[in-house]
C-alpha cells in the first residue's frame, strides 16, 4: 500500500499574481486602456474572498470576454505569460509552508503534481526551489476536472489518497468523487457570501502553511494503514 498527496500547481505550489497580471498583460495589448485597472482592482476583490471567480486567470478571462476578446487570443496571451512563469515579469514563490510540508513528510509517501498549466516554466521553477526530486510524477496540460479522473483512479488502486488545490470544481471535486481526501485552499475556501454553502472538503484553510499540520496529520494516520 503507498499513500499519495496529489498536488495542484498555481496557486498552491507557487502563489503570487505575477504571472496572472502578465497574462493580463498580454491580452491588454489587444484590448486597450482601462483593462489592466479593471483586473487590478478586480483581482485584489478576488484575493480578499469578494466575488466568485475560480482564480486569478478567471479574473483575467471573464474580464477580457465580456470586453469581446476571442478564445484564440486568450490562448495565445497566456501561453507568453507561461513562457516567462517566474521571471521578473511574471514572478511567484513557494507556497509558505510548502518547503517545511515536503521535509517532513515520510519518504514512502508518493507525491504528485497535477496541473492544467503547460511545463513551460515550471520544471525550472521546481528545480529552482530544490523540490523537483520530491515528486514522484509530474503532470501537466492535464484537462481538469476530467483529466484528473485517471490520475486519482491510478493512486487510488496504490492506497489511501489527498488531493491539494484552490479551485474546488477541477482539484477537489474529482477527488471526493472517487472517494479520496481532499484539501481546499484559498479564498474561495474559506470566504463565503452570505447564505452560500461552502463545497466538503477534508480540510480547507485559507493557505498552505495553516494546513500543514492538518496534512501531516493524514499523512501519518495513512501510513498508519500499511499492513506489517
Amino acid at each position: 500500500m503507498t499513500a499519495t498527496i496529489i498536488f495542484d500547481f498555481d496557486g498552491t505550489v507557487a502563489v503570487g499574481n505575477g504571472p496572472v497580471l502578465a497574462y493580463a498583460r498580454f491580452v491588454a495589448e489587444v484590448i486597450g486602456p482601462g483593462y489592466l485597472d479593471a483586473v487590478a482592482e478586480v483581482l485584489q476583490r478576488h484575493d480578499l474572498g469578494a466575488g466568485r471567480y475560480r482564480d486569478g486567470y478567471d479574473v483575467v478571462g471573464s474580464l477580457a470576454r465580456d470586453r469581446g476578446v476571442e478564445e484564440g487570443v486568450l490562448n495565445s496571451a497566456y501561453a507568453l505569460s507561461r513562457d516567462i512563469l517566474g521571471k521578473e515579469e511574471a514572478a511567484v514563490e513557494p507556497a509558505p509552508g510548502l518547503i517545511t510540508l515536503l521535509d517532513s513528510l515520510d519518504p514512502s509517501i508518493h507525491l504528485e503534481l497535477a496541473t492544467n498549466a503547460p511545463n513551460s516554466g515550471v520544471l525550472e521553477l521546481l528545480d529552482r526551489w530544490g523540490i523537483r526530486e520530491k515528486f514522484s510524477r509530474l503532470h501537466f496540460s492535464v484537462g481538469k476536472p476530467s483529466g484528473l479522473e485517471p490520475i486519482l483512479r491510478d493512486a487510488l488502486s496504490r492506497g489511501p489518497v489527498l488531493s491539494i488545490g484552490d479551485i474546488y470544481e477541477f482539484d477537489l471535486a474529482p477527488a471526493a468523487a472517487l472517494g479520496a481526501d481532499t484539501a481546499f485552499l484559498g479564498a474561495n475556501a474559506t470566504d463565503r457570501l452570505p447564505g452560500e454553502a461552502a463545497p466538503t472538503s477534508t480540510m480547507r484553510a485559507h493557505d498552505l502553511a495553516t494546513l500543514v499540520p492538518s496534512i501531516q496529520t493524514w499523512a501519518t494516520a495513512a501510513l498508519a494503514q500499511r499492513p506489517n
